[in-house]
């Protein structure tokens, strides 16, 4: 009777001995791939990205066109999903393919990821769900709608060739030295450099996104801290003569910017819920205090409760 019992007792024991076994016989590949890259023919300066072919020979270069379609012309191909006026690659220039501009290329090799705002490990449908609730002022798409699978689509093929986990040169945006904006320097600065594309209220003027108003980004985005804004001038902009303006220049003017009204973004009292805020953030999370908020917070013009992408959640502790 008892030698059901010692049969499983053997089975799971060799199992582990097996496993083991498998492991050790796999260290020295294991090792060369963790410490030899050289071994992956991985070279960040030798990779580019592909490019989108606009003639589609099946479904799958179908859903990349059309993710390249999504992420330009979002508030047009999108609208019941976008708040303001701004597209992804308002921020993501040339198609998310520009260094040193969020660039969008390499960013599927690095997901799932953990992000300290949410304190859990998201996948990439959550991350770009972000955008749309944060930067773009609305509404999280379905994860498994063809729009979203389209965005992911798109954003697979122009990682192709990017190993798991590796980075890519010009990936984010540079981080800025400590410095201190002044917002009345910087309001002189956006009327020489910003206003004419802008316009001097800040709302945008056709194709070109709003600033701040009911139609820019909301408070919860990254380009509403300050030293994420001054990266984003300082290598960026003026559109027509990037690179121009100093680093105080670049600051100056994003104190101007982060300071003027924008949309709120709905739960960014739960964000950074482990603490650990950057001292930049303009609203109070765990442990940290608003670093100069902006003048006025303006009511979402979308649904409040569709701009909050949930953290995954476990099916055995779900109520």
């Amino acid at each position: 009777m008892r030698l059901p019992h010692l049969f499983f007792a053997v089975v799971l024991g060799s199992a582990c001995t097996l496993q083991d076994a498998a492991y050790r016989q796999d260290s020295t590949v294991t090792t060369a791939v963790a410490t030899g890259k050289a071994a992956n023919r991985w070279s960040p300066d030798a990779w580019k990205p592909p490019i989108v072919d606009s003639t589609v020979d099946d479904p799958y270069e179908a859903a990349v066109y059309r993710g390249l379609a999504l992420i330009t012309q979002t508030r047009d191909s999108l609208r019941a999903y976008v708040g303001g006026n701004l597209n992804c690659a308002s921020c993501h220039l040339e198609e998310g393919r520009r260094g040193g501009a969020a660039p969008l290329i390499g960013v599927f090799a690095r997901y799932p990821q953990h992000m300290p705002r949410s304190g859990a490990v998201v996948p990439i449908e959550d991350r770009i769900n972000y955008c749309f609730t944060r930067s773009l002022a609305g509404s999280k798409l379905p994860p498994d709608s063809r729009e979203m699978q389209d965005i992911v689509a798109y954003l697979a093929f122009i990682s192709k060739g990017v190993p798991n986990g590796e980075h890519i040169k010009g990936e984010g945006m540079a981080k800025m030295p400590a410095l201190v904006g002044d917002s009345t320097r910087g309001r002189g600065l956006f009327t020489d450099n910003c206003a004419r594309c802008h316009g001097n209220n800040g709302g945008g003027m056709g194709p070109i996104p709003a600033l701040w108003g009911p139609q820019s980004f909301s408070i919860g985005a990254s380009m509403a801290r300050q030293e994420r804004a001054a990266s984003f001038i300082r290598y960026n902009m003026p559109f027509d003569r990037p690179g121009s303006l100093t680093d105080q220049q670049a600051y100056d003017i994003a104190a101007y910017i982060t300071a003027m009204p924008r949309p709120d973004s709905p739960g960014k009292e739960n964000d950074w819920p482990n603490g650990g805020a950057p001292e930049d953030v303009p609203y109070d999370t765990k442990g940290h205090k608003a670093f100069r908020p902006p003048k006025a917070l303006l009511p979402r013009s979308t649904n409040a409760a569709a701009a909050i992408v949930p953290v995954p959640a476990s099916v055995l502790t779900k109520k």
